[in-house]
């Protein structure tokens, strides 16, 4: 059982989906996953969790890319900072979410390429959120901290201000006495080139090679 209710929740998700996709070649938003788009898939698990409203930011290849998502109960933002990195999505995402009628309590911030995210670990943040107090929740991976993790509202002006291609990231380092994390060994995986992307497709179709 998770902490909150899905109709009242104040708790919301922004998914960062803006980027160009250089090093794949072709925008990795529209790759195929799980018989759908990698956006589609996620959008998809972030409305299946206890966050509202879901916030997705596009960018680069918006008008292609937002046909994958128009029929989902989602609010699009589009980022015409993109080549600015990702703390401009950022920072459009925040800005929607400060203009919402209702108060954000916080929000879970996820990457569009990252596909072993699922709702039980965005709902297990939301829940550690509210059972430890802590104003950060992030992920551990790899020996890092990182995304998805959930941000307080106190930290909205600390997100908007990010400069250049700082992501999140900088935030949980920059608060870490303020941080809680909860394991994640398959945050680790995203999908930048093709090699990941192969990789990725071999090891879904043998789930044992994933097991931690």
């Amino acid at each position: 059982m998770t902490a909150i209710d899905n109709e009242k929740s104040t708790i919301a998700i922004m998914i960062l989906a803006a980027g160009a996709s250089t090093r794949m070649g072709t925008p990795k938003q529209l790759l195929l996953y799980q018989g759908r788009s990698l956006l589609q898939y996620t959008t998809e698990i972030a409305i299946a969790s206890v966050c509202q409203p879901v916030v997705v930011v596009l960018g680069a290849n918006a008008e292609q890319i937002h046909p994958q998502i128009k029929q989902l109960p989602v609010r699009v933002v589009k980022n015409s900072d993109w080549a600015c990195g990702m703390s401009s999505s950022i920072k459009s995402g925040i800005e929607l979410l400060n203009n919402l009628p209702q108060k954000i309590e916080a929000v879970v911030i996820t990457l569009c390429d990252q596909p072993f995210v699922s709702p039980q670990i965005i709902n297990q943040l939301v829940d550690t959120y509210y059972s430890t107090k802590k104003t950060i929740i992030a992920c551990e991976y790899g020996d890092t901290l990182g995304v998805p993790a959930l941000f307080s509202q106190t930290f909205f002006s600390e997100l908007a201000a990010l400069k250049e291609t700082s992501g999140a990231k900088k935030v949980i380092n920059n608060n870490l006495n303020e941080v809680f994390s909860i394991p994640f060994p398959l945050g680790d995986i995203d999908i930048d080139t093709p090699k990941d992307y192969e990789q990725l497709l071999s090891i879904t179709k043998r789930p044992t090679q994933i097991e931690k």
